[in-house]
């Protein structure tokens, strides 16, 4: 694994308390990108989910991977809740993003931002 590589377990939304998606990936940029543009996935390109309301970084897929795997179980509610425990205007994230953010989460040893 690259020193500096990532790996996110995201949100994307429509607008606040709308369709919500549910993913994972190592760019998140890259990603957040293809589903504003409507190629992200069919859900998100049909529900217009074009705002990154939540993610989590770790440092390796399968941790990733496994995140998303639990939280697709889960209620809607669950989602909200946790979007609006570290995000209660449904901001859009992307906006803020930077690789020094995510510097910054990993040298404070932070796996959500505030």
């Amino acid at each position: 694994m690259r020193d500096d590589q990532f790996y996110f377990t995201y949100l994307m939304a429509s607008r606040p308390g709308g369709a919500l998606y549910l993913g994972h990936t190592s760019d998140l940029w890259e990603r957040t990108r293809q589903h504003r543009q409507g190629i992200g996935s069919r859900h998100s390109a049909k529900y217009k989910c074009r705002q990154l309301v939540w993610f989590e970084w770790f440092e390796d897929r399968h941790s990733a991977f496994t995140r998303e795997r639990q939280m697709k179980i889960w209620v809607r509610q669950y989602k909200v809740n946790l979007i609006e425990r570290l995000n209660p205007e449904w901001l859009d994230l992307s906006f803020d993003m930077s690789e020094k953010t995510l510097f910054d989460l990993r040298r404070r040893g932070e796996n959500t931002p505030e």
